[in-house]
């Protein structure tokens, strides 16, 4: 009988959380307002999860579903990724391939949520959500902006920013080709100056690369700043694509970069 009256007042205490516009808890949380046991408080908010009602992306973390969202099984990730970052006590923000559907690009759906953290995480799947993990250096330095959900705000890398990372990261996105495509719709957005601030916080031969391919998709003028510090900083040739040979290769002498690989705009 005890277990029965859990269940209803967890059923009660998600209804609250969601008439006051929260859609995620705790565990302890959950445990508390019901003033039960922690067994007891598990059986119910399982109960819930069978019914769909709630979800748990990590452990010890849950959201509720509004119906709108029953098919996912989940709320999408953007309206519960903040919440689930301060859960987990990690620096984050959105960013590559799901930044740059932010900021208009949307050539390439993305099938996962990419959200960058400062240490790994392995990927979470929550109903039909998927997010993935990148770890980045220096994540603190990185420019990013704030966007709404309707659960709240995400912070989201800059044009810039995500210029830098999708170069930086090219098998994240699809590979070069994939990455130039990005690049030829985010160009309105970047602001020159910006984007050279943005590569200060990244290895030297991602901005080689980036200024490289920008002048690729025919956006040589976004490239200027960049090519300035580039000028004054770069020492050592880097490779096109890091992964490939670059023995033989020809060499960009403006970008100090051997062209390694060939790339296509796919607009």
């Amino acid at each position: 009988m005890k277990t029965d009256k859990s269940r209803q007042s967890a059923r009660k205490y998600i209804a609250d959380l969601a008439a006051s516009g929260r859609y995620h808890f705790a565990s302890a949380e959950a445990r508390s307002a019901l003033g039960v046991s922690p067994d007891a408080a598990k059986l119910a908010l399982n109960r819930l999860a069978k019914q769909a009602l709630i979800a748990t992306p990590a452990r010890g973390f849950y959201v509720i579903i509004p119906p709108e969202y029953r098919s996912l099984g989940c709320l999408p990730a953007d309206q519960f990724v903040p919440a689930l970052m301060e859960h987990l006590d990690q620096p984050y923000y959105a960013g590559l391939l799901s930044a740059a559907q932010y900021h208009g690009s949307a050539h390439h759906r993305p099938q996962e949520f990419q959200v960058v953290v400062t240490t790994p995480h392995r990927p979470i799947q929550c109903g039909v959500v998927r997010m993935v993990f990148i770890t980045r250096k220096r994540l603190a330095e990185v420019l990013t902006q704030s966007f709404n959900t309707p659960r709240g705000t995400i912070r989201v890398s800059t044009p810039e920013a995500t210029a830098v990372d999708i170069v930086g990261y090219p098998h994240h996105v699809g590979g070069l080709d994939q990455v130039a495509t990005i690049l030829a719709e985010l160009v309105e957005k970047i602001d020159a100056d910006k984007l050279a601030e943005a590569a200060q916080t990244a290895p030297l031969p991602w901005a080689q690369r980036l200024g490289y391919l920008l002048e690729q998709v025919e956006a040589g003028d976004k490239a200027a700043a960049l090519k300035a510090y580039v000028d004054e900083n770069v020492r050592q040739s880097a490779a096109l694509l890091s992964a490939m040979p670059w023995e033989g290769a020809p060499r960009n002498g403006d970008w100090k970069l051997y062209i390694n690989a060939q790339v296509e705009v796919e607009l």
